[in-house]
């Protein structure tokens, strides 16, 4: 989320907004563009609605919970409700004609599409 926000201007030189969509529950989603200072839009998905319409949503082995409790971090609480869902990570750049012109999903959450690559999708670049 960071480098997106460093890359804003160039986003939106290119008549484009970024949005990013959270599972959080919506205090903890603004709570994540505050710490994180971001200046884009920071929607909450609560319940995973719309991660799931994606086909993007998995559930935590019993292990990955132990591991995620163990460093701290209490998946029910930030999402606000009791499952141990979350959406895999994925990036759209939608153009204003409402076509996909570039799709990027990994499972793998440190693995994002580069911002350069969406800037290509969106014209630019």
């Amino acid at each position: 989320m960071r480098v997106l926000q460093e890359r804003l201007g160039e986003i939106e030189a290119l008549g484009a907004s970024l949005v990013a969509i959270a599972p959080e529950a919506p205090t903890r989603a603004e709570a994540t563009a505050a710490k994180n200072e971001l200046t884009h839009e920071v929607l909450s998905d609560t319940g995973n609605v719309v991660a799931r319409a994606f086909a993007l949503v998995f559930t935590l082995s019993k292990t990955m919970r132990e591991i995620y409790q163990g460093m701290g971090i209490d998946i029910p609480a930030y999402n606000g409700d009791d499952t141990f869902e979350l959406p895999i990570p994925a990036t759209y750049a939608v153009g204003k004609d409402g076509i996909v012109h570039k799709a990027f999903t990994d499972p793998d959450y440190s693995k994002r599409l580069e911002v350069d690559d969406i800037l290509t999708a969106l014209g630019g670049a």
